[in-house]
């Protein structure tokens, strides 16, 4: 970018920011930063511009820039839930697109403030990380890249099964009523017999950025809706060309776009919002933005009308053709929840360290709605009993409530 495009974008996002404080909205002091497209895919795919490398991190940032160099994708946004809230602009975008960007990572700022998921975010998650980075590079040099990787790919596979009511710095987390930790990470950190004092620290630095991201994961649908509904309110504002309003109209279109074989989460969150103000006003979308999480947004405020609007349905496959499978509003709106219920991951809970007497490890899928991948299961199990060092069981019911349980005893798979 030249200096004069600097010096537009600086007046652009100060006359935004003045709109949107106009508007209601309240946000943390926000920080920007125009960056090149590599700089940009390589925070996308570590998830922070600060965080300890990974085999898994560099394949996603292949990805990714695959996807751009050959048009496929482009990232248009790019914010850092953080006091002060750090946001990404890409120096290839025009003057419009970054405008739009603004306007939308301002919403995001102001979710992140004020919804209730976020309420015990550590907001200094960026310096944390750097920490965890560099520990990383402190156990590389002591035990070796190799072991250090094994431990790291052992951890990522089973680092979303945590209890998000832990509190940060806590060892083992919530445990439910009738027996069984949600936080398996945690339960397995403070139990395995096997584990080096290094080795508990990733698992617990692994907990600890999850517990950061959780709150994003549950509230996806929520969240990008929010800020697609300003970015649309605060832009129109403008005072813009033709040019640019045939522009910003193709934009647009291209994030709000209903998804291909799944939801897009603006489409859906964006039509959601539209339609509570038209029935309710802009307060009501205050309070919901503030109390909500997906879950109760979806099951709360997708009514009827909605789903009719939307023309929602389900579908399946059927001989080599996807066809119609349901379109009644109770099941359409059941199925979102599920796929949101426990941010869209398998709900999993530890329930025995001493299994059978012999040290072995208990854990439990707990069926709400959809099976359990065996996939998913043979690629993890393995990890867990590499953290264990004792046979792992894992026990799953199926749809139609068949018990199933799988065994790992460091050599086989078994079934039964």
């Amino acid at each position: 970018m030249k200096q004069a495009e600097y010096e537009q974008l600086e007046e652009a996002i100060g006359q935004i920011t003045r709109r949107a404080a106009e508007g209601g909205l309240d946000f943390f002091p926000m920080r920007y930063e125009v960056c090149p497209a590599e700089v940009l895919y390589s925070i996308g795919a570590y998830g922070m511009p600060t965080r300890f490398t990974h085999w898994s991190f560099g394949k996603t940032y292949q990805r990714m820039k695959s996807e751009y160099d050959y048009g496929l994708s482009r990232i248009y946004e790019l914010v850092i839930n953080s006091n002060p809230c750090y946001a990404f602009l890409l120096d290839r975008n025009s003057l419009l697109q970054n405008k739009l960007i603004v306007a939308h990572v301002l919403a995001h700022s102001d979710f992140f403030k004020n919804n209730a998921m976020f309420s015990r975010t550590d907001r200094r998650m960026v310096e944390r990380m750097a920490v965890f980075a560099e520990r990383m590079r402190a156990f590389e040099q002591e035990f070796g890249t190799e072991e250090v990787e094994l431990a790291l790919d052992a951890g990522l596979a089973i680092h979303e099964h945590i209890d998000p009511h832990t509190r940060f710095g806590g060892k083992e987390g919530f445990r439910e009523a009738e027996g069984g930790s949600k936080d398996v990470v945690g339960f397995i950190a403070g139990r395995s017999r096997i584990l080096k004092d290094w080795q508990r620290e990733i698992l617990y630095m692994l907990r600890e950025e999850m517990l950061y991201f959780w709150p994003q994961m549950e509230t996806k649908i929520m969240n990008e809706g929010w800020a697609t509904f300003w970015h649309l309110r605060l832009v129109r504002e403008l005072d813009l060309t033709d040019r640019e309003i045939m522009e910003f109209a193709k934009m647009n279109a291209g994030v709000v776009q209903p998804g291909v074989g799944s939801l897009n989460p603006y489409y859906l969150g964006l039509k959601m919002f539209e339609y509570i103000e038209r029935h309710k006003g802009i307060d009501a979308l205050y309070e919901i933005r503030e109390t909500e999480s997906d879950v109760s947004f979806l099951r709360n405020y997708l009514d009827k009308t909605l789903v009719e609007e939307m023309d929602l349905f389900l579908f399946g496959r059927k001989d080599d053709l996807y066809v119609v499978t349901n379109k009644d509003v109770n099941e359409v709106r059941d199925t979102l929840i599920r796929q949101r219920t426990n941010g869209g991951f398998p709900y999993v809970t530890a329930m025995d360290d001493d299994y059978g007497g012999n040290g072995e490890l208990l854990l439990l899928h707990r069926y709400e709605g959809m099976n359990l991948d065996r996939k998913y299961v043979e690629r993890t199990l393995p990890l867990v009993h590499r953290l264990w060092g004792r046979p792992v069981h894992l026990e799953t019911r199926a749809a139609d409530k068949s018990k199933l349980t799988y065994r790992y005893d460091g050599e086989k798979l078994e079934a039964g």
